[in-house]
């Protein structure tokens, strides 16, 4: 089995602590940590801000042996600085993270591509790797988009970020990630979905921020992804379910997911 890792946003009520408490009480390996939102004025926890509960995230992690597989989320816009990431970036080493999850949202894909690659450069010598997520409503809407820029980018802790439902909402291919090269996945997201895909994109994104299946109990073919993943990188388990969320605790939920997550990865095997 590979390692797995409690994604922010299947808890996103949860603040770090609790979230590591949580991982650590289902049998997670890691935590995924949302320091940055994912739109304007939306939930996130802003470690780099705040160095009392910076402290007391760490302690957490101390306490339950429970490690930071990703930092969420780095938005790239036309106005985006990268110089503004450092704070982010020590927050990130002093928690020890691995991965930043970056999206594109900048229309120009070689404006993009340039600020991508001087994050990837800002990034490294905290020990970070720059992960590309591609989402049909981005600037980068599919793998084979993503594919391309991270090999233009050409930095060394690039890599793409393969999230099961964007795959098939983006009608993305197995194909596809044979085609990428050897060390640029270094983690990837399961979770579950009905397979009739949205009509529209604003449906996509609702369904995607808040309307998620647990792994295995909805019309995917994670089996064939999970399949086609290396092995030996970290499944962040990524199941936002904001209606079930109203009734069941998010402890319940995120061990339902787990166990969801475990089956489909022995399956593929």
């Amino acid at each position: 089995m590979p390692s797995f890792s409690l994604a922010a946003l299947t808890a996103l009520e949860l603040a770090p602590p609790e979230l590591i408490d949580v991982a650590a009480v289902c049998g997670y390996d890691h935590v995924g940590l949302r320091l940055l939102p994912a739109m304007p004025g939306g939930v996130a926890y802003p470690l780099m801000e705040d160095d009392a509960a910076l402290r007391e995230t760490i302690a957490r992690l101390a306490a339950t042996g429970v490690t930071v597989a990703d930092l969420e989320v780095v938005a790239i816009r036309p106005e985006t600085e990268i110089a503004a990431f450092s704070p982010f970036f020590e927050a990130g080493a002093r928690l020890r993270a691995r991965h930043v999850l970056v999206a594109a949202y900048d229309p120009d894909l070689g404006r993009f591509a340039d600020r991508f690659a001087g994050f990837c450069e800002a990034a490294a010598p905290y020990g970070l790797t720059a992960d590309l997520e591609f989402m049909p409503w981005t600037s980068v809407p599919d793998l084979e988009t993503a594919r391309r820029i991270v090999e233009q980018v050409a930095q060394a802790n690039a890599g793409v970020l393969v999230d099961a439902l964007h795959f098939d909402r983006s009608q993305s291919s197995v194909g596809d990630i044979a085609a990428i090269p050897a060390g640029k996945l270094h983690y990837w997201q399961l979770c579950d979905a009905p397979a009739e895909r949205p009509a529209t994109s604003e449906e996509m994104m609702h369904a995607a921020r808040n309307e998620r299946m647990f792994p295995g109990e909805g019309g995917l073919d994670l089996v064939s992804l999970a399949r086609a993943m290396p092995p030996d990188i970290a499944v962040s388990i990524e199941v936002p379910t904001a209606t079930l969320a109203r009734t069941v605790g998010a402890e319940a939920r995120a061990r339902r997911a787990l166990e969801g997550a475990r089956s489909v990865v022995a399956a593929a095997r």
